[in-house]
């Protein structure tokens, strides 16, 4: 009977294991699988084509932080005035010829900055940049008036009693 007993609570406590999915992968009850997100394909080992190589003098500048920092001025102070522009090749001058890119004003852009300077600036409000509404603050349309209630009720009343629309007439206001 104890035999019985501990066979039947030895089960319980194996069936109680088996459904819990961290018991599983502890007793080896579950496959993994590889992770096909982890597996990295390398490529072959393969020799430099050049072995004449140079190694760097020691204190000598990089030459691609040189280009790096130089690109960097550029962009942020403008060109300098030293770096001309390359010659055009063959097939890009004779584009500029039939186009007539080859007649065009060089100071163009600052003749365009210039004028664009002297322009006044348009502040317009957001709604009105965005949503291209007009007639309001600075000048679009006459402010609004506060409307005189009691003339007004009297001329609706007047309207109603003569048989008119109620949109005909002026609606009266306040200074």
């Amino acid at each position: 009977m104890k035999r019985i007993i501990s066979v039947l609570s030895v089960c319980v406590v194996m069936l109680a294991l088996a459904g819990c999915g961290n018991a599983k992968e502890e007793l080896g009850l579950t496959r993994k699988p590889p992770d096909e997100f982890a597996v990295v394909k390398r490529a072959p080992l393969a020799m430099p084509p050049d072995y004449t190589l140079r190694p760097p003098q020691p204190g000598a500048p990089r030459p691609q932080e040189a280009d790096i920092k130089e690109e960097a001025r550029a962009v942020v102070f403008g060109a300098s005035e030293q770096q001309e522009k390359p010659a055009p090749t063959d097939a890009e001058s004779f584009i500029l010829q039939q186009t007539g890119g080859d007649q065009a004003d060089p100071t163009i852009r600052q003749a365009v900055d210039k004028e664009t300077a002297k322009m006044e600036p348009k502040k317009k409000p957001v709604a009105e940049r965005l949503l291209g509404w007009t007639g309001y603050g600075d000048g679009g349309e006459a402010d609004a008036s506060v409307v005189d209630s009691t003339a007004e009720a009297e001329r609706l009343r007047k309207n109603v009693e003569e048989g008119k629309p109620v949109t005909e007439g002026e609606t009266p206001t306040k200074e």
